[in-house]
């Protein structure tokens, strides 16, 4: 029997996909990365359907590409070798919401539109990153380990348990979600991450690209929604200040969301009528603005506010800032919504922030320290100038980590796509960037497209580690050939 029969017999003709037309969305994204056509697009209802496909393919050398999301930003679903993908958006049901543990499992196709207003109905969220797509999947948030905007220890690792169909189709779960009989005959709500054995499975998968196997659900840390919330606007003049003052503020243990933007940022976020509104508030607004949001949980809210900002203002004294407006007079009232916004996905009636100004966005992000952010900037500005780009349009996103102690770094490339000679551009300037970024001691903990060529060729020792456990786990190489190091 030809595959495309044995593919219809397991998913039925509905759900598998091969005209040319119907395929072209599937060969390319949002990122710079070359298109490339799958065979087929299976669209799975359920994991008896995964395995079954997933033998299928092992039996046969066909290469599978995972994914969930509506929407990509960074190659990493593009199938460069062909075969199939298979698209799990389908599966989107919300399995258990975990009051009391605070955790939340998900299907692979449950995305951030859907799953934090169903949260807040139980007066909980999810720990999001920076205004995501809403047709972006929230396990793959966690997967792809997206900085979240609360930077407290306890939330490190968000991800804690998730089922797998590892590449020659057996059912793994990691941690406690592992013991025989879970969700359904067995006494384990599965929110421990260690095991089996003493080892995080969870985070081998994390970063992966979907090149160790096909998860199907997570589980992950949900919160209390706080009950007050009262925001700050905090302005500097370089990020170099910004910085100094957001590592006080989170040896401290101040506040929720906590978080630096520079005005090009900022103002794509809260431009409502293009290009005016954007052009006024990128003149406007500061260049650096620290959002910090207080929230006030379920006891005393209102004296944990008043608490933390006593703290607040002693560093700002420490400091000499001179002032901790609750308000941004460039755009009145933000005040008052931006830590729902903060706590939701982008509206889908709204063009997403990263597409509006020029049509789509090429992100470059890595770990570094807090002290080294000032330079990155000055040095990927110098970089764009000399490439011909406007070191004006470029955005930045700073997000610290575990209590300040380090820093996601982001620049933003706004370009047009629709500008083979802006492309271009774009494309030299990401490589040359990234290249000056390694050199200054950045760390990319997912790299991306180009970058991985660029991360794995200094580090030969971890990349033949990785290629062994790749040939344990997947000896036919059918999960995502062609990413990362494989």
């Amino acid at each position: 029997m030809a595959i495309k029969e044995e593919l219809a017999g397991i998913l039925g003709a509905k759900n598998l996909i091969s005209d040319a037309e119907s395929l072209k969305p599937y060969s390319r994204d949002y990122s710079l990365s070359t298109p490339a056509m799958p065979s087929y697009i299976v669209k799975p209802k359920n994991v008896e359907q995964i395995q079954k496909v997933v033998k299928l393919a092992n039996k046969n050398k066909l290469p599978i590409v995972p994914c969930s999301s509506g929407v990509h930003f960074r190659g990493d679903t593009i199938p460069v070798q062909g075969g199939l993908v298979m698209d799990l958006s389908g599966m989107d049901r919300i399995l258990k919401i975990d009051d009391r543990n605070r955790m939340v499992r998900v299907e692979a196709g449950v995305t951030w539109e859907q799953l934090q207003p169903e949260l807040a109905k139980h007066d909980m969220m999810a720990l999001a990153p920076l205004l995501p797509h809403h047709l972006k999947s929230a396990l793959i948030s966690h997967l792809e380990r997206d900085p979240i905007l609360i930077p407290k220890f306890e939330y490190t690792d968000t991800l804690m348990t998730v089922e797998v169909v590892l590449p020659e189709g057996e059912i793994f779960k990691t941690g406690s979600a592992c013991v025989p009989g879970f969700p359904d005959k067995s006494f384990s709500d599965g929110v421990n991450p260690s095991g089996p054995g003493n080892i995080m499975w969870t985070r081998m998968l994390q970063g992966a690209q979907g090149t160790l196997g096909v998860v199907t659900w997570g589980q992950f840390k949900i919160e209390y929604r706080p009950k007050v919330d009262k925001t700050f606007f905090i302005p500097f003049n370089n990020v170099k200040d910004a910085t100094a003052f957001v590592a006080r503020v989170q040896r401290r243990m101040i506040g929720e969301e906590c978080l630096i933007l520079n005005n090009v940022n900022l103002a794509a976020m809260l431009a409502n009528k293009w290009p005016r509104d954007f052009n006024a508030l990128r003149k406007k607004l500061p260049p650096w603005t620290l959002i910090l949001v207080l929230g006030g949980g379920v006891r005393f809210p209102e004296e944990k506010i008043e608490y933390e900002e006593d703290a607040l203002k002693e560093i700002a004294a420490e400091l000499s800032v001179p002032d901790l407006p609750t308000s941004l007079p460039a755009a009145p009232g933000v005040d008052k919504d931006m830590a729902d916004m903060l706590r939701g996905a982008w509206p889908r009636e709204r063009t997403y922030w990263k597409f509006a100004y020029k049509g789509s966005c090429q992100d470059l992000f890595f770990h570094t320290v807090m002290s080294k952010a000032q330079a990155f900037y000055q040095s990927i500005g110098e970089l764009a100038a000399k490439h011909g780009y406007p070191a004006a349009d470029l955005g930045f996103y700073v997000q610290p980590v575990v209590y300040g102690g380090a820093c996601h770094f982001e620049c933003n490339f706004y370009y047009d796509p629709d500008n083979a000679e802006e492309v271009n551009m774009i494309k030299s300037i990401y490589t040359a960037a990234a290249e000056a970024a390694l050199d200054g001691g950045a760390f990319f903990s997912r790299p991306y497209g180009p970058v991985a060529d660029l991360v794995y060729q200094r580090s030969a020792d971890y990349t033949a580690e990785l290629k062994k456990i790749k040939q344990l786990m997947d000896p036919n190489n059918i999960m995502s050939p062609g990413r990362l190091c494989f």
